[in-house]
């Protein structure tokens, strides 16, 4: 990773457009509360997450109503339904993506194989939000599971440099760190086609659980990836991907 920074007054500045394109992963996940409804979470859990969340609410909302807006982006209470990735192909030049999806386990254990492959020897993950939602979600429901997770999120004792992480979110703040825009005002903004066009993320748990229709949810989740790598594209001044079929 050093090779992509340089030095100004004595600080380690990344220069994205250096970065090798066919070394990034772009990620992105979709995840749904563990238990579909409150009243089907047993006791303890309900008061853990009363208990979690107590701030969060200010004993405005409920906590079975709070449950039914957020238990799915919390890993404690949530779990990753599906996980889409996207990297270039180096004979045709396209995005080359891939969707891991089943029970929870099972999807992890086969995603956790591909940083086996020589290739992923100098992976770069890259996601939206990536550093405060999909990256630390995927080590803990790693932990959670029993698994180790692989070397990309492994932190401990690293310097901010030496952690293989992008984040779109994170590039364009600029420093400002109150400022949160979405994938698809980015999109819309670098005239990328939007992932939006038949659902978002508020949608997901009710196609799952309600609906049963993991295929549209597979779908959704591999339109943020290809977004996603073109928004970096267009950050580097680079021409659209287009998708591998």
């Amino acid at each position: 990773m050093l090779g992509f920074f340089i030095i100004f007054n004595q600080r380690l500045i990344p220069m994205i457009h250096k970065i090798p394109i066919e070394n990034i992963l772009f990620l992105d996940i979709e995840t749904v509360p563990q238990i579909d409804k409150w009243d089907n979470l047993d006791t303890t859990s309900q008061y853990l997450w009363d208990k979690k969340t107590r701030l969060q609410r200010k004993d405005e909302i409920e906590a079975s109503d709070f449950y039914e807006q957020r238990a799915g982006i919390m890993a404690e209470f949530g779990k990753i339904i599906c996980i889409s990735i996207g990297m270039i192909d180096n004979n045709s030049g396209r995005l080359k993506i891939k969707t891991f999806s089943g029970e929870e386990k099972e999807l992890l254990l086969e995603f956790c194989e591909i940083f086996n492959s020589p290739r992923m020897a100098n992976v770069i993950l890259c996601a939206h939000n990536g550093k405060e939602f999909d990256f630390p979600y995927i080590a803990r429901r790693l932990l959670i599971n029993g698994i180790q997770p692989p070397f990309p999120f492994q932190m401990f004792g690293k310097k901010p440099w030496e952690i293989p992480h992008l984040d779109t979110m994170e590039l364009w703040k600029f420093g400002d760190w109150k400022s949160f825009v979405s994938l698809e005002l980015l999109a819309h903004l670098f005239g990328v086609p939007t992932p939006k066009d038949d659902i978002d993320g508020s949608m997901v748990a009710d196609i799952y659980y309600n609906e049963g229709d993991i295929d549209r949810i597979i779908h959704y989740c591999e339109k943020d990836v290809l977004t996603l790598a073109n928004i970096f594209r267009r950050m580097r001044q680079e021409d659209l991907l287009k998708r591998l079929d």
